[in-house]
């Protein structure tokens, strides 16, 4: 399995990255799997660079907060009026409850349904599994002000969490525990923001959800907006996690 990193900014698109989309990439049945985990403002330019988008296989949306999922309105785009003619069938994108409405009014305005030809939208559920080709992911609902769920996926016997965005909470621990990689959610810092719950996680608060969940072969934390230093993020998770610790970095890969 093949992480992309698309977009990791926290909250908007900074000046090194658009906001959060994640592609995964997995050979099986003679074909290369793509598999788009959201989908955040200014995400749908550089995802161009590593897939054809009328090759995506599904995307998951892990809440309807613009810097996971506006970038929806441009893939309905491409798939609508390229020249040549529209990407024939529907493209699956699983999201919370609203979500097709949401997707529609943000493009249509008061028109309803009018992505309904390009994309079938699925609601998700807290810990429904969903297969596409060789990925196996789970949905956990997890602690943000809206409908959110982190995804477990599962491919080639490796396993990469995203908890999307989240602050600390018991769905962590299922979501997390044994994942080759764990990519978390990094958008508040200790010191400064500790006194809003129930919306992101910290480094220190990451790296103790991981420590919690046990076997966690590598900690990434992403998710940081630009007004953040990444480095207080990282030292502040490194004071709790002695594993391998990195900041997720716009248009790198990682095999996994």
């Amino acid at each position: 399995m093949r992480l992309t990193v698309v977009g990791c900014s926290g909250s908007f698109a900074g000046p090194d990255s658009p906001a959060s989309s994640y592609l995964l990439q997995a050979e099986h049945e003679g074909r290369t799997w793509s598999v788009v985990l959201d989908l955040g403002n200014g995400a749908l330019g550089p995802l161009q660079r590593y897939v054809d988008l009328a090759e995506i296989d599904a995307v998951f949306i892990t809440h309807l907060h613009p810097d996971h999922c506006v970038d929806v309105c441009g893939l309905y785009v491409t798939r609508k009026y390229r020249p040549g003619g529209r990407v024939e069938g529907q493209l699956a994108i699983h999201a919370p409850s609203g979500a097709e409405e949401r997707f529609a009014l943000m493009y249509h305005g008061l028109e309803r349904g009018g992505m309904s030809s390009e994309f079938a939208v699925h609601e998700l559920a807290d810990t429904q599994v969903t297969r596409v080709g060789p990925f196996a992911i789970t949905a956990y609902r997890v602690n943000h002000p809206v409908e959110a769920y982190g995804f477990r996926v599962e491919a080639d016997g490796v396993v990469l969490a995203y908890t999307g965005d989240t602050d600390s909470c018991d769905a962590l621990t299922p979501l997390l525990a044994g994942a080759d990689l764990a990519l978390a959610d990094s958008a508040f810092i200790d010191g400064r923001d500790d006194d809003s719950v129930g919306i992101h996680l910290s480094g220190s608060r990451a790296a103790a959800a991981a420590v919690a969940a046990g076997d966690v072969q590598r900690l990434m934390l992403t998710h940081i907006p630009p007004w953040n230093d990444p480095e207080v993020c990282r030292a502040q998770a490194a004071a709790v996690w002695s594993g391998p610790l990195d900041l997720a970095v716009a248009g790198k890969t990682y095999e996994l």
